[in-house]
């Protein structure tokens, strides 16, 4: 599967985030803890949000843990909201298109999980997406279909909304193909102001998903980062330390809303579309 980390909170450089933590991003992609695969070395990309409407975007296909232009810029680009992926394919190529995060307008959106037997129902869900967002789709992942289908469905006025009439069509049509256990997520989320994040998967046994419990969370991950607000935060796919009581896990079926610094979590229930 993949690794994920969503940041919110006073401006910080990237590489605080992605190199320096004892358990950092880039020492997932090469030893993830609590993941299905232990190396996530497809592919890797980073979203922030700075002085521009939308964010800028860097995705490369070679493993994190040996890009220097990533260690390099994110030396020095500093941002108050980002995400970051680490790659670990399912199946679908190994090209850039295919790295997260994806982007469209104002949105990120990064996933962790899989579609069960994808390829047969690629077809039914691309029809699904809205034909002036079609055009937008340059990769073959699941993923992408995941993040057009929910714009589809309204995730541009109400995220959780969108998320639940998309994870209803999924399963609609997995059934209609005689697929079992449709789909495993957890997904981060940004439209430049908020953080979103859920964790859901039809068995009912999700991929791993933590937010910080505090700042004293984020000053392990940072060192720098005493300076800080009380706001900062992070939604993570596995904590960058073993101080336990500074990460809360995601409950199962859930939607997280992070902003200004509250986090607020909610059942998350698919719906029919």
């Amino acid at each position: 599967m993949c690794r994920w980390i969503a940041y919110s909170g006073d401006p910080i450089y990237l590489d605080e985030v992605l190199f320096k933590p004892e358990h950092s991003l880039i020492r997932q992609s090469l030893e993830a803890k609590v993941s299905e695969t232990v190396t996530n070395g497809d592919g890797f990309g980073v979203g922030w949000y700075g002085s521009r409407d939308v964010p800028g975007v860097f995705k490369d296909i070679r493993p994190a843990w040996n890009d220097r232009n990533l260690r390099a810029l994110s030396a020095q680009i500093e941002s108050s909201l980002f995400l970051a992926h680490v790659r670990a394919t399912t199946g679908t190529e190994v090209q850039r298109s295919n790295c997260h995060p994806f982007s469209h307008d104002n949105w990120l959106f990064v996933h962790n999980g899989v579609l069960n037997e994808f390829e047969k129902v690629k077809r039914d869900l691309v029809f699904e997406v809205d034909q002036q967002l079609y055009p937008c789709i340059s990769g073959t992942t699941d993923s992408e279909i995941m993040f057009y289908l929910a714009l589809t469905f309204g995730m541009a006025d109400d995220v959780a909304l969108g998320l639940a009439r998309m994870v209803g069509l999924v399963e609609e049509i997995c059934r209609k193909h005689a697929v079992e256990n449709a789909i495993q997520m957890t997904l981060g989320i940004s439209d430049g102001s908020s953080l979103y994040a859920c964790r859901y998967s039809t068995e009912g046994k999700s991929r791993t998903l933590f937010h910080s419990a505090s700042i004293e969370a984020i000053k392990e991950i940072a060192p720098e980062a005493g300076k800080y607000s009380p706001n900062t935060r992070a939604i993570v796919s596995e904590p960058f330390n073993e101080l336990a009581d500074a990460w809360v896990e995601v409950p199962e079926s859930s939607f997280l809303t992070l902003s200004d610094g509250d986090v607020l979590c909610e059942p998350f229930e698919p719906m029919k579309p």
